[in-house]
């Protein structure tokens, strides 16, 4: 648009303006009167002045239009490839964490296998080494039975052989006591039969009479 048609429209415009501004308004409302004639002349005048830049205006939105539509193919152009590599993008991700899920899941089945075997080790050493002391404790309390059964047999036959020591001690006593009586009964009878052997040697001594001198 040239400086000169600028002016012009920009005069038209003021004028228009002005006439709206001016123009009686309407009793209770916002509305105006104004005059049919000088607003068309106006208009027309208007017209004849933009018709140049409205044919460039036109162009500019053909243009713009055009390149709205390219922008537009672009951007859903763009956004397909965008989706693409993002389905991409996905399928990966989702391979690599199948792929991962697999290997932890390998992962856990290898542990709990392990740790069921080890699991069962322990119950078996912890059952051995269980029965191993209820069989200490078995026999610990078969020899302390068979110490007491043996201490009691001890004591009876202590017991036993103690009362025929007593007893035969006694025999033993009894029989030197009878013996010693006897054999002193038999000792003083032999003194007494020598005592009066002696005795009557003695006398039958008295009884000779020495011979005559």
């Amino acid at each position: 648009m040239t400086d000169r048609t600028l002016a012009r429209a920009e005069e038209v415009l003021t004028e228009l303006v002005e006439l709206i501004e001016t123009a009686r308004t309407l009793p209770m409302s916002s509305s105006c009167v104004v005059p049919r004639e000088r607003t068309l002349d106006l208009l027309d005048a208007l017209r004849e002045v933009l018709p140049p830049e409205l044919a460039e205006a036109r162009r500019v939105m053909a243009q713009r239009e055009r390149t709205l539509s390219e922008a537009d193919g672009l951007a859903e152009q763009q956004l397909r490839q965008a989706q693409e590599q993002a389905q991409a993008a996905v399928s990966a991700g989702q391979a690599q964490a199948q792929a991962m899920l697999e290997a932890a899941e390998q992962q856990a089945r290898t542990s709990v296998s392990a740790a069921e075997a080890q699991g069962r080790e322990l119950v078996e050493v912890g059952q051995r080494e269980q029965d191993r002391l209820v069989s200490a404790a078995s026999v610990h309390q078969a020899a302390v039975s068979e110490a007491a059964r043996l201490r009691a047999e001890t004591d009876e036959q202590c017991q036993t052989m103690l009362a025929a020591a007593r007893e035969q001690a006694e025999s033993l006593t009894s029989q030197a006591r009878d013996y010693a009586h006897t054999t002193l009964s038999e000792l003083v009878d032999n003194l007494q039969r020598l005592a009066a052997t002696a005795e009557n040697g003695r006398n039958a001594i008295g009884q000779q009479s020495p011979p005559a001198t």
